[in-house]
């Protein structure tokens, strides 16, 4: 898996230098302009200092997320991604892919080898991307189809555990409350197409030439334990601020036997 993702992820470098389609962002923060000082002190550090985590960031994902537990609660999430191995990818996610985006969480990605050891408590933290490759909402702007394609071979056989602390589509000034776990869909008639819509065709893709491109990969089971929301699991850390509604962990819900539709 490692060699395939970095070849990829060498294709996919062209994506953090040019994207079609700037994503501003959803938010703004208060706080005066950067004075002479801060931007001098920005510059010596940019020509002084190494960043070799940053440096070793060489994929751009673009996807969708939900808060667990309320799938009406959904936003756009911008991967910025490293592979760190065989097996294991890590991603910085933010509410845009300009200069001035907002940091909104991170997200692990894991083998379907590596999901099926979890304990299962742990299990029920992590959702499937089998449905986000096959439907297309999982895109790798900028980049040849051919190499997003082989990406996606082997992302859909991936699990990912996601936690936004930033809430950019509520709190638009700064980063309030506690984090939040997030889920990915699963099923057709989940997303409002809107939010799809408006993301293809300011990045430029065609949704449907997606699905058409995609369906030659096989799409496997999902792993026993993944999208534990579906069952009635629905895990949510209790925030003691009250700036959020999600139920508390250990929620139990009613299970999803037909995926929600949105209202």
């Amino acid at each position: 898996m490692r060699r395939q993702l970095m070849a990829a992820a060498a294709v996919l470098l062209c994506a953090l230098c040019a994207c079609r389609g700037d994503s501003d962002s959803n938010v703004q923060a208060p706080g005066g302009v950067k004075s002479a000082t801060t931007r001098a002190l920005e510059s010596g550090a940019d020509a002084l200092q190494s960043k070799p985590p940053i440096a070793a960031i060489n994929a751009y994902l673009d996807g969708f997320h939900f808060y667990n537990g309320r799938i009406n609660d959904q936003m756009e999430a911008h991967h910025y991604c490293s592979v760190l191995n065989e097996e294991l990818m890590q991603c910085v996610i933010y509410d845009g892919n300009r200069k001035d985006a907002k940091l909104m969480g991170v997200e692990y990605i894991i083998s379907e080898r590596l999901f099926k050891q979890l304990p299962d408590a742990e299990k029920a933290l992590w959702h499937s991307h089998v449905f986000e490759v096959k439907s297309g909402q999982l895109v790798a702007p900028r980049i040849p189809i051919i190499a997003e394609h082989r990406l996606m071979e082997k992302l859909i056989h991936t699990y990912g555990k996601t936690w936004h602390t930033w809430h950019t589509d509520k709190h638009k000034e700064l980063p309030l409350g506690i984090p939040q776990l997030m889920m990915g869909f699963t099923a057709e008639g989940q997303i409002d197409p809107a939010l799809v819509q408006a993301r293809n065709q300011r990045l430029g893709i065609d949704g449907a030439a997606r699905q058409r491109d995609r369906a030659n990969i096989p799409a496997p089971p999902v792993a026993p334990g993944a999208d534990a929301w579906r069952e009635g699991n629905t895990i949510q850390l209790k925030d003691p601020t009250g700036a959020e509604s999600a139920p508390p962990h250990g929620t139990q819900t009613t299970p999803a036997t037909q995926p929600p539709r949105m209202q």
